[in-house]
């Protein structure tokens, strides 16, 4: 935990202890100034809790600070360098567009990067121009706030401006400019960097600062080393658990869009499952299926053996000690993610015990979804609410003996009824960001400038477990296409 001082008002705390690493891990670079920046969206509630004065960003000095035009007090703005793994085939990367203006310090002691995203080009940009485009920045507020409404680990959005400036894409696009907050930005493509660039005290530095910032009780551990990958490991599975319980696919899974803290970081072409098919791509430039829904815990687990590759200098020497105890790290994965699937799925079935038959149970329903092409949210929604007559999927060949076992096993644990039906409520959404309704959203925001599809579709997401009858509408699957729904990088 970080100090506070409260005595200086709710402003702003910036430090800056990720510039206190050697200066291999990044370079000090300041945003671009941008011609005429507005606030079109603004997190309140989160400015609160990060303790700023969010009534102090307002009009033209909130503007100016989001766009980075004007440096809060105690920012020292840099870039992070990193590597990393892009659809298998590694590379040198770093903050091509986005520049660290420091860590905020909350009233609650945590330590909180603020990090804006668009902000110019930087030594890592690699011939690109720094820029983002107004509507990918809006998905990301989107579906980041979605995703913490949902109990999912995330970065968070802070505020999207305008920057009053053209982005040359496929098209002319507006320009915008993200302020993201997150626990960090180390990614496991920053260890990659490290093993591959940097030297041994180096690559020790960088492990012993993030064990120091993400695990302190760890830190005075002989083994750290060791424990730092297994609650890494740990934590990574329990998150993808979570993504699949929620139908989300991320899109791009490069190790360098994983974060060893735990969250959701980097939604780019990401998206939400509408019918259940573990096939499910969303991403224009995934053409091999690599980052399918179905796929992420396996990749999940290949990028963690990325990071384990780069923590062997670290681990206990020979060659062999080292790579057999990664490998045991590594190997428990699919153990801790299948734990925490089928702990959530038991939730999600209203099963409140555990019985060796629950896998197959969850495992068969979900065959029977996919062969019927089954709302994912909406099945799981009607079987809590027991509201199945309008759904095909309740009339097809199988359902009645699986709805026969599941009763029976529910008949077998000691809760009633009513708390069944409430465990079910709070592990399965009413909402989620469905594709279409997001489209909708973003292309009003963007083409005309009204934000109030967006205001609205955000303000139901932020209760994605309550039934609210004005947001009912949310509740719909798209109708039927013959086009496959795409999503973009958002370069």
């Amino acid at each position: 935990m970080a100090n506070y001082d409260p005595s200086q008002g709710a402003a702003w705390h910036l430090e800056n202890t990720y510039a206190s690493l050697p200066t291999t891990f990044y370079a000090n670079v300041k945003p671009t100034r941008v011609r005429a920046p507005k606030v079109v969206v603004k997190n309140s509630a989160l400015g609160a809790s990060l303790g700023l004065d969010m009534n102090d960003l307002e009009g033209d000095r909130g503007a100016a600070t989001f766009a980075g035009n004007l440096l809060p007090e105690g920012a020292k703005p840099l870039a992070q360098a990193y590597a990393g793994h892009q659809f298998g085939h590694f590379t040198m990367l770093g903050d091509g567009r986005a520049v660290l203006l420091g860590e905020q310090v909350t009233p609650l002691g945590c330590r909180l990067d603020i990090q804006l995203k668009g902000a110019g080009r930087t030594p890592y940009s690699r011939g690109g121009d720094g820029r983002a485009t107004l509507g990918p920045m809006l998905r990301e507020y989107l579906i980041s706030e979605a995703m913490h409404a949902l109990g999912i680990p995330t970065s968070r959005s802070l505020a999207v401006v305008t920057t009053g400036e053209t982005v040359m894409r496929d098209t002319p696009l507006p320009g915008a400019i993200l302020t993201r907050v997150a626990a960090s930005h180390i990614r496991v493509g920053t260890f990659q960097y490290a093993a591959h660039y940097c030297s041994p005290a180096e690559l020790k530095n960088l492990a012993d600062y993030t064990i120091r910032r993400h695990f302190p009780d760890i830190e005075q551990t002989e083994g750290r080393y060791l424990f730092f990958l297994q609650a890494v490991t740990k934590r990574q599975a329990e998150l993808i658990a979570k993504w699949q319980l929620v139908g989300f696919v991320h899109g791009v899974m490069n190790t360098d869009n994983m974060a060893v803290s735990g969250e959701t970081i980097d939604y780019g072409p990401c998206a939400f499952m509408d019918n259940y098919d573990p096939a499910t791509v969303f991403s224009s430039i995934d053409h091999s299926g690599r980052y399918a829904y179905g796929h992420q815990p396996r990749v999940a687990a290949w990028n963690l053996a990325r990071l384990a590759e780069a923590f062997l200098p670290l681990l206990p020497q020979g060659e062999d000690t080292a790579v057999g105890i990664a490998n045991d790290v590594i190997g428990h994965f699919p153990v801790l993610y299948k734990q925490a699937w089928l702990s959530g799925m038991r939730g999600k079935l209203g099963i409140f015990n555990e019985e060796e038959a629950d896998l197959s149970l969850a495992e068969d329903l979900l065959r029977m979804m996919q062969e019927q092409r089954a709302d994912y949210t909406n099945t799981f929604l009607a079987l809590t609410f027991e509201e199945r007559s309008d759904m095909e999927f309740f009339s097809s060949t199988g359902y009645a003996a699986w709805q026969a076992r599941w009763q029976s096993r529910l008949h077998r644990q000691p809760q009633s009824g009513p708390e069944i039906k409430q465990l079910m409520q709070a592990c399965n959404p009413v909402l989620i960001p469905r594709n279409h309704r997001v489209e909708e959203a973003l292309r009003e925001a963007v083409t005309h400038q009204d934000y109030s599809l967006f205001e609205n579709l955000l303000a139901a997401l932020s209760a994605p477990f309550t039934a609210d009858p004005k947001y009912s509408h949310y509740r719909a699957a798209p109708s039927p296409t013959s086009l496959p729904y795409k999503t973009f990088c958002g370069t």
